[in-house]
């Protein structure tokens, strides 16, 4: 695991994604989910690459239902962008990395 994505629980949510200064991406994955396993080596590549810039989190969808529940995720991967607190943009499904670039470039 990368030292630049944040694992993120219900414990940690609020004070790492709503109450960031910076924009934060979150994915939403599980470990049996071989489209998450295929976009990870991306999110993490983009953790380098942005870092101090955007925030890069996971939340394992097993490990914590309250919060896969509180964003109605019934697809993996789901990934999110928050700015300021508020959902900025949501994309579902494994995507190219330029596309997960896209989701924050304007808020940068």
């Amino acid at each position: 695991m990368n030292a630049n994505v944040i694992q993120l629980t219900k414990a940690n949510f609020e004070q790492e994604v709503e109450k960031s200064d910076i924009p934060v991406l979150v994915d939403f994955w599980a470990e049996w989910c071989m489209p998450c396993r295929s976009i990870a080596p991306l999110i993490d590549e983009l953790a380098l690459q942005y870092a101090g810039r955007v925030k890069f989190c996971k939340v394992n969808v097993d490990n914590e239902p309250d919060l896969s529940n509180r964003y109605s995720i019934i697809s993996i991967p789901t990934l999110m962008v928050f700015s300021k607190g508020k959902m900025h943009k949501q994309k579902i499904g494994a995507q190219p990395k330029h596309q997960i670039e896209e989701m924050f470039k304007d808020l940068i």
